[in-house]
């Protein structure tokens, strides 16, 4: 099977790439920035840079393929409406197209969870649940874009999308770096009581998950999947404990919820009233996503894609705290050494 993974310069995409070369898979890699897949082409895969909002380039890039897993997008919480829009929607489209042109059969749509988030307490979320709000434009444009892939189905592309929670892993520059370097820097503090529970889902089970997307039967097709490891945990010990293997001090200063909140609501409100709109040192959804409950039910890729996590909860943060102690390793690198002992 020769397959389009795009997104593939990104954390996620890149990692489910190597994934796929592993299982014998043929690989397409697509990306904005072609030295940060320099690593993939080196294990074979074809790469090619480009920007999917260039709709040309996308039927350019999945010439020759049996199915495209679409791991592209804007991510993050700072940014115009229309940026998330180009980003998460119109490229879709562009992918959506450049499968039906080229008579692709599969697409593998990389969603989010974010989708599901309002700022309040949710447990057990299952696919169909929707917020009375969405909370930022990240998530408002990942609910569009589920749309079109999903009436795509309906015209009879073969459709599936995944919705990780909370990816960690070697190479994750999002989850834990920026936690750690706020720590570091002094300026973090728990939010809240910091006994909220969240998904935390190894980067190793969302390729499994994908792979099995690909595979998975028409019975399955045409619907989103919740992926996580089924198994929440309290955010803040969690953490601290993470903090311990690196041998940093303990978290311990609390901050109220709502106090957290309204500073971050202030530094939004400046930066937006400064020229250039440079991003804010403190977000609200960031405040809300450390203070909230929110984790995911998996039944439903349980049942349907056969997923099971492989990896452990604690496997995850212990190899993202090897890489991290590591230096931050290229991919390349750290992934034979894990592969040489087993891991």
């Amino acid at each position: 099977m020769r397959i389009l993974v795009t997104g593939a310069s990104g954390f996620i995409g890149g990692r489910f790439a190597a994934h796929a070369l592993t299982q014998g898979l043929q690989v397409v890699c697509s990306g904005r920035q072609v030295t940060a897949m320099q690593w993939l082409a080196d294990q074979g895969a074809h790469c090619i840079a480009g920007d999917l909002l260039d709709a040309d380039f996308a039927v350019q890039a999945s010439a020759d393929c049996d199915a495209i897993v679409h791991c592209a997008g804007a991510v993050g919480t700072w940014g115009s409406y229309q940026h998330f829009h180009d980003a998460n929607v119109r490229v879709t489209e562009h992918i959506i197209a450049a499968a039906q042109q080229r008579r692709i059969p599969r697409l593998v749509h990389l969603s989010s969870p974010s989708i599901y988030f309002d700022g309040q307490h949710h447990r057990n979320i299952h696919e169909d649940f929707r917020p009375p709000r969405f909370f930022d434009h990240y998530g408002a444009t990942k609910y569009l874009a589920d749309q079109k892939v999903f009436a795509a189905g309906r015209q009879g592309l073969e459709v599936i999308a995944l919705r990780p929670r909370l990816v960690i892993g070697a190479g994750d520059t999002s989850v834990f770096p920026r936690l750690l370097r706020a720590h570091q820097s002094g300026r973090l503090r728990i939010i809240g009581r910091g006994d909220n529970r969240v998904d935390l889902t190894p980067v190793e089970n969302v390729s499994q998950a994908m792979m099995l997307a690909l595979q998975a039967p028409d019975s399955a097709l045409g619907r989103a999947y919740n992926i996580s490891n089924g198994q929440p945990v309290a955010f803040w010990p969690t953490f601290n404990q993470l903090l311990g293997t690196l041998g940093m001090p303990p978290l311990t200063r609390h901050m109220p919820y709502a106090l957290a909140y309204g500073l971050a609501s202030v530094a939004e409100l400046k930066a937006r009233l400064t020229p250039g709109q440079p991003e804010p040192a403190l977000f609200r959804l960031g405040m809300a996503v450390m203070a909230r409950d929110f984790n995911l039910d998996i039944s439903a890729a349980r049942e349907h894609l056969s997923y099971e996590p492989r990896v452990t909860t604690e496997q995850g943060i212990a190899r993202f705290a090897d890489w991290w102690q590591a230096g931050m390793p290229a991919l390349a690198d750290y992934l034979s050494t894990i592969d040489a002992h087993g891991g």
